[in-house]
């Protein structure tokens, strides 16, 4: 069950924030922090975060959420579980880190706990739609 709730998590997670920092939050990242950003990516570093990230994500969310049978539990820990750990690298980059916006803070944060919510919900129904669900 764990890999399958995994696969699909992970998938959801990673398209859904490709698609947000790839297009549409793009040039907002650009104009803000490009100043401090590599010009290659370090791909072992990212992916470690999504994995993490994301069985944060089942463990903490999306299993207790299924095991109360409950998207509503899916959608607003994982919102909240996204303002959190998104938060934790915005307030401290604001709180240690020259020239740091903060607006860069703030749409960081709404966009971790729309990212968490909508990967835990979409999780959430994938897995009980398919029946998934025994043996969480």
């Amino acid at each position: 069950m764990f890999i399958k709730t995994f696969i699909t998590a992970f998938i959801t997670f990673t398209i859904i924030d490709f698609v947000w920092l790839g297009f549409i939050a793009k040039s907002f990242y650009n104009e803000r922090i490009g100043f401090l950003m590599k010009s290659d990516v370090n791909w072992v570093a990212a992916i470690i975060f999504y994995v993490l990230f994301v069985i944060g994500l089942i463990v903490f969310v999306i299993n207790p959420a299924l095991e109360a049978e409950s998207w509503t539990k899916a959608l607003t820990f994982g919102a909240f579980f996204g303002l959190v750990t998104y938060a934790t690298y915005d307030l401290t980059n604001l709180a240690l880190t020259k020239e740091w916006p903060l607006s860069v803070t703030i749409v960081d944060m709404i966009w971790g706990a729309a990212l968490a919510a909508s990967v835990s919900t979409i999780t959430f129904f994938v897995i009980t739609k398919i029946g998934w669900v025994s043996g969480i």
